[in-house]
This record gives C-alpha cells, sequence and structure tokens, in this order.
C-alpha cells in the first residue's frame, strides 16, 4: 500500500511539472468556448519525467514530451498537430524508445499518422497459444532464484523462474493518411513495418533450470525453425472509420467504428506472407451529459494465409492514431487485469465495457482541470485457435511426454474476464493520467494488476 501511495505522489508531481512548463510558456488572452472552458491556441509544450507502472512490465521510468499545436483555437481540443517523444524503461527487463506524428492538414482534407519505436525486452511474457487450452501454473512467476529453492519448488511440481518468458527485441514504424468520404465517414491508407528478433529468456544476475515454454514450443514443433527468432512484417492496409466522437481524447457521446484489411506480401520483405484482418466498434453513450459515460468497445482480429507465423499474433491494428499497433492481448491498452499476451490465436475477440464519472472539473493556472472515476469489466477469448499438434513426437518422446501435461485441445477456448476501478487526472482534454486496478476472475489469468499510465483505452 505505502508503495502504490509513493507511485500515486509520484504521479502528481508529473501533474505539477506539466502544469508548470505549460503555464511557463506565456500568458495569452483567455477565451472560452461554450462549455466553458479555455480555448488554448498556439504550441503547448509539456516535457515530463515518465513516472508509471504496469503490473506487467513493472515500474516505468524515462522522460517524454508532449508538443500540440492549437494555432488559433478553431479546432480546440483537437489540436491541429501534435508530436510525442518518449524514451523509458521498466524494472523488469523493458526498455523503449518512440516518436509519434499527428497532422490534420498535412495535404488538403487528409490527415497523416506516423510513428516509430524500438524496444528491448529481456524476460516478454509467453503463455503459449489459444489460451487455456495451454497450462498456466501462476505460482510459476514467483520462485526465488537461489538453486536449492528451485530444486524445492521443482520437487513441488512447480517451474522455474522465467519457464513462462522470453526474450524480444522489436522495431515498429507506420505512416497512414485518412481522408474523407463524407462529413463523418473516412478512407484510411497506410504502410506498416514490424521486425522482431526473438530468443530464449537469459536472465542476468541468477540461474535458472534449463527449459521454458518458448523452448518446448519448439521441442513439439508448434514454432517451427524458421520462425523461433523472429522476422519481418511489411504491410500495405486499407480502411474504413466511422467517427461521430465529440472529442478524439476524452470522448463523452458518440460512435467510432473502423474496419481494416492489411496484406504483408513476399514482395515488399515480409518473412511469412500473411493476412490480418481487424474491426473494432467504439460507442460512448452519455447518460449525464459531459458528466455520466457508459463506453464500450469490441473487438475482432482475425489472420490468415498458409503459414502464418506465431509471432505475428500479438500484434493488434491500430488505425487512426499515430500509436504504434498494440503489442499482445492482456495488460492496459487492451484487456486490463489479464497477464500480457495471455490470449493468442488466429482470431481473437474481446471486448472492453467502463462507467465514466467525470465528478469535477475546474481552471487551475490557465488550465482546464478535470478529475474522473471509472469502473469496467472486460475480457477476451479465442475464437479459432493456433495449430497446437505435436509434430515430433516419434522422434522427441521426452518432450510428448511434457506435451500431454502442458498442452490439452479437448476443449476450445473460454471467456478471460477481470474487472476493476481508476481514477483520471485530465487537463486540457488531451493530457490524461490514469491510475487502475483490475482483478482477474480466474488465477490462470492473473491476479491483481494495477496501472499507471496515459488517456484513456479508448
Amino acid at each position: 500500500m505505502k508503495t502504490n501511495l509513493k507511485r500515486f505522489l509520484l504521479s502528481i508531481g508529473i501533474i505539477s511539472l506539466t502544469i508548470s512548463s505549460l503555464y511557463a510558456s506565456g500568458k495569452k488572452p483567455v477565451q472560452y468556448n461554450e462549455d466553458g472552458d479555455i480555448i488554448k491556441t498556439g504550441w503547448n509544450l509539456g516535457p515530463l519525467p515518465v513516472v508509471a507502472f504496469d503490473n506487467d512490465r513493472g515500474f516505468q521510468y524515462g522522460a517524454l514530451l508532449n508538443l500540440y499545436n492549437f494555432d488559433d483555437g478553431s479546432t480546440y481540443p483537437n489540436p491541429k498537430s501534435a508530436w510525442y517523444f518518449e524514451a523509458s524503461a521498466y524494472t523488469k527487463g523493458t526498455s523503449k524508445v518512440i516518436v509519434n506524428y499527428d497532422n490534420r492538414e498535412i495535404f488538403p482534407g487528409v490527415r497523416l499518422f506516423a510513428g516509430a519505436s524500438y524496444s528491448k525486452e529481456k524476460a516478454l511474457d509467453f503463455y503459449g497459444m489459444n489460451g487455456y487450452q495451454t497450462l498456466y501454473d501462476a505460482e510459476a512467476l514467483h520462485i526465488f532464484t537461489q538453486d536449492e529453492k528451485l530444486l524445492n519448488k521443482m520437487e513441488g511440481g512447480k517451474y522455474p523462474m522465467g519457464f513462462y518468458r522470453h526474450a524480444r527485441n522489436l522495431l515498429k514504424a507506420k505512416a497512414e493518411l485518412q481522408g474523407h468520404i463524407t462529413e463523418d465517414f473516412y478512407w484510411e491508407a497506410g504502410y506498416n513495418m514490424y521486425w522482431s528478433s526473438i530468443k530464449s529468456f537469459q536472465p542476468d544476475n541468477y540461474t535458472v533450470m534449463e527449459g521454458n515454454l518458448y523452448d518446448l514450443y519448439q521441442d513439439w514443433g508448434i514454432i517451427s525453425e524458421d520462425q523461433a527468432n523472429g522476422g519481418l512484417i511489411s504491410a500495405l492496409r486499407l480502411g474504413l472509420m466511422y467517427d461521430t466522437r465529440d472529442r478524439e481524447k476524452n470522448p463523452s457521446k458518440g460512435i467510432w467504428a473502423e474496419a481494416h484489411l492489411s496484406a504483408a506480401p513476399s514482395f515488399l520483405g515480409t518473412t511469412h506472407p500473411h493476412l490480418h484482418v481487424g474491426a473494432t466498434m467504439r460507442q460512448y453513450l452519455p447518460i449525464i451529459d459531459r458528466k455520466l459515460t457508459f463506453a464500450y468497445r469490441a473487438v475482432y482480429q482475425g489472420f490468415f494465409g498458409k503459414d502464418v507465423p506465431w509471432y505475428a499474433l500479438p500484434v493488434y491494428t491500430v488505425m487512426g492514431s499515430a500509436d504504434a499497433d498494440w503489442d499482445g492481448l492482456g495488460g492496459y491498452r487492451t484487456v486490463r487485469g489479464l497477464s500480457l499476451n495471455r490470449v493468442q490465436g488466429l482470431q481473437t475477440f474481446y471486448y472492453n465495457t467502463e462507467l465514466r464519472w467525470r465528478f469535477v472539473d475546474f481552471k487551475f493556472a490557465n488550465q482546464n482541470i478535470a478529475l474522473a472515476l471509472s469502473t469496467f469489466c472486460d475480457g477476451a477469448t479465442v475464437l479459432q485457435g493456433y495449430d497446437l499438434s505435436n509434430r515430433t513426437a516419434l522422434t522427441n518422446p521426452g518432450a510428448a511426454v511434457l506435451y500431454e501435461k502442458f498442452i490439452d485441445t479437448s476443449k476450445a477456448d473460454a471467456l478471460h474476464m477481470a474487472a476493476g476501478g481508476g481514477f483520471r487526472f485530465i487537463m486540457n482534454e488531451n493530457f490524461i493520467i490514469a491510475l487502475e486496478l483490475a482483478r482477474c476472475f480466474d488465477k490462470r489469468d492473473g491476479g491483481n494488476a494495477f496501472y499507471i499510465n496515459t488517456g484513456f483505452l479508448f
């Protein structure tokens, strides 16, 4: 509890620094819109330290810079263009660098989204494919690192720390254009690149017993030798979007729906060609105008092709935003509470339902400030599983024994669910700090999960 309080206080410190940096950019004549909000104009600069927490990756630290260009204020609360820079690391071994750019008027009537990121993850979660068809022992992640105690745990039927881990370096880049078909109906087109380099988990300062689930998937032939270490996904994308939101970052009413097709052919350099289809429905239903909103999101993702690579399964398409594709189902951006990468398959579905209460609005240091509470229930499931056939049963009988222990395809995957609540600090409808706590319904999906992050999920 004390640790969480410290993180909360650090977040409040971030808020203060952000307000100070924006206010220091200079006072301007104040104008108000019809909602009584101060209309922001010109450039708003927000440099601040990154202080966050993710249950899957640990405590995050680093620095970021938000640059919002509101120009003459005619588009407020949506900026005309925006930059985002971040360099940060997590205590569980992840580091990343991000650059994003969004320009509403790069060409007449056309909007540009562009971004690039690089991440290095020493201990990325890997729970296998098809959800509950792969065994997950929740206690396998919390074992002492001394050899003697590891052996004692093995005698108790547990697995060594790192069993559900692998390492990955990941480079992502995108450039997408968006334009109007009608007032609320849009076309989307772009290019996306996703390069991964994957290997077994290698701890830096302690010893683990040999073997992990990632290696076993290779022993069983589920992950083929030519896919085991990752590859390149080079894809062209087309999409349609319907958007009636009243504001982008903090909507209180409207519909935001999208459908996308990504083609990753070999002539673009893709290591294992395939098609990727995604569809997302989001709706914001006002119960009390701008104060109480019920919001939901439903997402379908499907992969098609003769040899869909396993490393593509965590990719969840993001269009209509400068953000890179989400990487892995589970966690703050997809299904809160669920362990990262717990649900992977050729076709998946997940949902979020959320009640948002904006309980106070006020002005401070020439900024529009609001505080909000929320309660939510999220869930996910595999609709079509990855092929989990044991392809080495005759040549590797030892691995076949373990296959029977860890893999059970006799039943289809079920619904993985979690619920919780959160608090948000909202400034100028764009800069949002979030604190959320979630708990899984089934211990095979995880336990309690705490997050300090930015924005709303959707």
